[in-house]
């Protein structure tokens, strides 16, 4: 087991509880991540450091809010995604965040059948 290991096991888990169809493991820029129809969903920067899309006025709000869990280093500024400390950011609500950008991945059968099973 390397040591991204434990990070991509928790945000499969998470995602695979909330249900997203059509989420794959695979990797982005060299490290572990899960996809949606070959595009990243989110990526484990570094063990314990995820990047997770989100528009820009999202990311300053969460910034902004809770800068313990979420931040950006040089690289990622005015890019849509924050970075997220895994150990901080408590299951639902990165469940939320996974599922908003699945959202903007996955195809319309993909949601119709994600809404169907919700209901």
């Amino acid at each position: 087991m390397d040591d991204y290991t434990p990070s991509l096991q928790k945000i499969s888990a998470i995602a695979k509880a909330a249900g997203l169809p059509g989420v794959e493991e695979g990797e982005s820029w060299g490290t572990p991540a899960l996809k949606v129809r070959g595009k990243m969903l989110v990526r484990v920067r570094e063990p314990g450091i995820l990047v997770v899309p989100c528009d820009l006025d999202e990311k300053e709000m969460l910034m902004t809010v809770a800068p313990e869990i979420f931040f950006e280093t040089k690289h990622y500024e005015g890019w849509p995604g924050v970075l997220v400390r895994l150990e901080k950011i408590e299951d639902d609500e990165l469940a939320e965040m996974l599922e908003k950008a699945w959202r903007t991945l996955a195809s319309k059968k993909m949601i119709a059948e994600f809404e169907a099973k919700k209901s």
